[in-house]
């Protein structure tokens, strides 16, 4: 279990100078945060974050050269994913997917205030899916419209599974997800493992991702 003031370790790949430094000095003067490393490029990303081991990711998804999503796939390829949140100005639902088939775990629209970005950072190191307002109204309206489809990679959930899994899209997490449901928190985490096993993934993200793409 996480303790409440553990240290957050986060690493930083954004090629924009500015915004770059403008997001250093948001998590210099945050309580129970720390960067361990920044960089330009998923080049370099890739070669020092698997070293670094940081348990947040701040990945910019418009990097030159490689891109944030192609960045985060090549990670997974390199050690166990830590907690991913893109940042980018795209809203479209395909960025949207790619990012949470790649393995990311939230996606915000920039520009970030400080205080989203903390609360962003907080939520997702406790196991949530952060997400602007309207991207989780693209995802919930995406959901809507794939439900009454027969999905083969859904096709063996059970029903209950089924109810687990429209609350992981809905951004629900665990413990909100059982309260909805009126089960016990154990339950749904067992629920969810059988989720990942048939769905064939590895993350909350991904589930949700493999679920929704067309």
């Amino acid at each position: 279990m996480k303790r409440k003031n553990m240290t957050i370790t986060i690493t930083i790949v954004e090629d924009h100078a500015a915004v770059r430094t403008s997001m250093l000095k948001i998590l210099e003067d945050a309580p129970n945060c720390k960067c361990v490393g920044a960089f330009s490029d998923g080049e370099e990303a890739l070669l020092e974050i698997p070293k670094l081991k940081p348990q947040v990711v701040l990945m910019d998804i418009s990097l030159t050269g490689m891109n944030g999503v192609e960045c985060v796939r090549q990670l997974a390829k390199l050690m166990e994913l830590p907690q991913i949140i893109m940042l980018t100005v795209h809203e479209d639902p395909e960025s949207i997917f790619n990012s949470l088939a790649a393995g990311a775990a939230g996606y915000l629209l920039k520009p970030v205030r400080a205080a989203q970005l903390l609360a962003a950072i907080k939520d997702v190191y406790g196991g949530g899916a952060p997400m602007t307002s309207n991207i989780a109204r693209k995802v919930v309206q995406s959901f809507k419209r794939v439900t009454s489809a027969v999905r083969p990679a859904a096709e063996n959930l059970s029903p209950r599974e089924m109810d687990v899994l429209n609350y992981l899209v809905k951004g629900f997490s665990y413990k909100e997800t059982a309260e909805a449901l009126g089960l016990a928190y154990g339950t749904v985490h067992r629920h969810i493992e059988h989720i990942y096993h048939k769905l064939h993934v590895q993350s909350r993200a991904q589930a949700v991702a493999r679920y929704l793409r067309v």
